[in-house]
C-alpha cells in the first residue's frame, strides 16, 4: 500500500481545502492515537505550531482527535519544529506533531508527526495511520471517563532556549557581536531573538510580527533580500534568515552576501573535524549540493554522501551509518549530536561559535569554497505528468550528452506541491544556463 496523504514532508496543502481540512486533522489525531496507544500508562502527544492563521483551525481539530481516543495533549503555541521533536522526548510523550508548512506561503499548511524518540514518522507508520483512517473510525473512541485531557505548557520556550544554548561549550560568548536575525515572521519570532540575547549578542530582530498571514512574506531564508540590506545598513557582523518553521537556515556576511546551506555544512564538518568531533569521517548532503562543497571536503580528507531531495532521506542515511552532519543547500542542516531533524538555530549558533573562536570576519569563515555555476527553476503544472513526455525526455537527454562529466542534472518532482524543479551545474556557466532553459521550455509546453 502507498501513502495517498503524507508526502515527503508530513501531509501539506491548501489549508481548508482537502486534504487539508479541519475534518481530515480530526481523523490523523485519532488514527495516529490509536497506533501510539501501547500500554496502561496515560499516553501523551505535544502539539506545536507555526504563526498561519489556519493553525487555529487544525490544531482544535487534532486536540479533539487525540483526546477522543483517550490521549493527553501538550500544546506548545508557536514554536519551531526541532523544539517540537526535542520536547517530545523531553516531555516523554507517545507522539509529536508540529502544524506548519514550513517555506510555503500563509494559506498553505501541513501535519509533520514524530514518534517518541523525536524522529519523524516512517513511511510504514505512516501507512498505518492512513489505514486507520480509511476505515469506521467509530470503534476507536474512548468511554466518556476516558477522554483525553489538554493542557498548555508554559514553560515550552524556556525549555528549548535552554537546550539550543546547551549546544554550545560553555565558555562560548556572543559579546562582541551585532547580530541581525529575521524570523520570517514564524515559529521562532520570540526564542530565535532571545537565545541569542542571552549568550551576549546585540540582536536586530526583524520579521517578529506574525499577523498570521504574514508569515514568509518577503522575508525569512525564502526571501532573505531584507535581512542582508538590513546587515548593511546597520553595519551587523552577520545576519541569520531563518524560514517559517525554523528548521533551516541560511546565514550573510558583514557584506550583506548570502551562504547557503552547503558553506555552512562545509563550516561545521572542518571545525568539527579539526576537534575529533566529526563522525563517519564526511557529510551527508542531497543530489541538489553543490560540486564544489563535495571537492572542497574531498581536500579534507572527508567524503561526501548524496541522498535524494529530502531531510527524512538525508536523517536516515545518517542514522544508518554514524554521520552526525548533514543537510540540504536550502539551509536544513542536521546536527545528530543534538537534533533529530533540521535546526536553524542550532546550527546558527555552532556557526557564530566558529566566528567567536576563531575571532575572524563571517566572510572568512563562511565562504569555504567557489561554488560551481549552478541553476534551479521551477515549473508549476496542474495536471499530467509532464517529464513522462517523450518530447521532454528527448531535451533531457540531449542535454545530459552536452553536460558531459563536467557537469550534473537533476530533475525532480517536488514532494510538497505540484512543482518540478529544474537544477543543472557545471563548470560552463553558459552551458548549464542554456541546459536549464531548454528543459524548462519543453516542460511548459508540455504541462500547457
Amino acid at each position: 500500500m502507498s501513502r495517498k496523504l503524507f508526502g515527503t514532508d508530513g501531509i501539506r496543502g491548501l489549508a481548508n481545502a482537502e486534504p487539508m481540512t479541519a475534518e481530515m486533522a480530526l481523523k490523523v489525531g485519532m488514527a495516529a492515537g490509536e497506533l501510539f496507544t501501547n500500554g496502561d500508562h496515560r499516553h501523551r502527544v505535544v502539539i506545536g505550531k507555526d504563526t498561519r492563521l489556519s493553525g487555529y483551525m487544525i490544531e482544535s481539530a487534532l486536540v479533539s482527535g487525540f483526546t477522543s481516543v483517550g490521549m493527553d495533549v501538550f500544546q506548545l503555541g508557536p514554536m519551531p519544529t526541532p523544539a517540537v521533536a526535542m520536547l517530545t522526548r523531553s516531555l516523554r510523550a507517545d507522539l509529536g506533531v508540529m502544524i506548519s508548512a514550513s517555506h510555503n506561503p500563509y494559506c498553505d499548511n501541513g501535519i509533520k508527526l514524530f514518534g517518541p524518540d523525536g524522529y519523524k514518522l516512517d513511511d510504514d507508520t505512516e501507512i498505518a495511520i492512513e489505514a486507520i483512517m480509511s476505515k469506521d473510525m467509530k470503534s476507536l473512541l474512548a468511554p466518556s471517563d476516558g477522554i483525553g485531557r489538554a493542557k498548555r505548557i508554559d514553560s515550552a520556550q524556556e525549555r528549548y532556549i535552554e537546550f539550543a544554548k546547551r549546544t554550545l561549550p560553555r565558555n562560548i560568548r556572543f559579546n562582541d557581536l551585532r547580530v541581525v536575525v529575521d524570523c520570517a515572521n514564524g515559529a521562532a519570532y520570540k526564542v530565535a531573538p532571545l537565545a541569542l540575547w542571552e549568550l551576549g549578542a546585540e540582536v536586530i530582530s526583524m520579521g517578529v510580527d506574525p499577523n498570521g498571514v504574514n508569515i514568509n512574506q518577503d522575508c525569512g531564508s525564502t526571501s532573505p533580500e531584507a535581512l542582508c540590506a538590513r546587515v548593511r545598513e546597520v553595519r551587523a557582523d552577520i545576519g541569520i534568515a531563518l524560514d517559517g518553521d525554523a528548521d533551516r537556515v541560511l546565514i550573510c556576511d558583514e557584506n550583506g552576501k548570502l551562504i547557503d546551506g552547503d558553506q555552512l555544512m562545509a563550516v561545521v564538518a572542518e571545525f568539527w573535524s579539526s576537534r575529533g568531533r566529526l563522525a563517519a569521517g564526511g557529510v551527508v548532503a542531497t543530489v541538489m549540493s553543490n560540486l564544489g562543497l563535495e571537492h572542497y571536503l574531498d581536500t579534507l580528507g572527508l567524503n561526501l554522501i548524496r541522498t535524494p531531495v529530502g531531510d527524512r532521506y538525508v536523517v536516515e542515511h545518517m542514522r544508518k551509518h554514524g554521520y552526525n552532519v548533514g543537510g540540504e543547500q536550502s539551509g536544513h542542516i542536521v546536527l545528530s549530536d543534538f537534533t533529530t531533524t533540521g535546526d536553524g538555530l542550532v546550527t546558527a549558533l555552532q556557526i557564530l561559535a566558529v566566528v567567536a573562536s576563531s575571532k575572524k570576519r563571517v566572510s572568512e569563515v563562511c565562504n569555504r569554497f567557489v561554488p560551481l555555476p549552478q541553476i534551479l527553476k521551477n515549473v508549476r503544472f496542474k495536471h499530467g505528468k509532464p517529464l513522462e513526455d517523450s518530447a521532454v525526455r528527448k531535451v533531457i537527454d540531449d542535454v545530459t550528452a552536452r553536460l558531459g562529466k563536467t557537469g550534473r542534472l537533476v530533475i525532480r518532482p517536488s514532494g510538497t506541491e505540484p512543482v518540478i524543479r529544474v537544477m543543472a551545474e557545471g563548470e560552463d556557466e553558459k552551458l548549464v544556463g542554456t541546459a536549464v532553459s531548454e528543459i524548462v521550455d519543453a516542460l511548459k509546453q508540455a504541462a500547457a
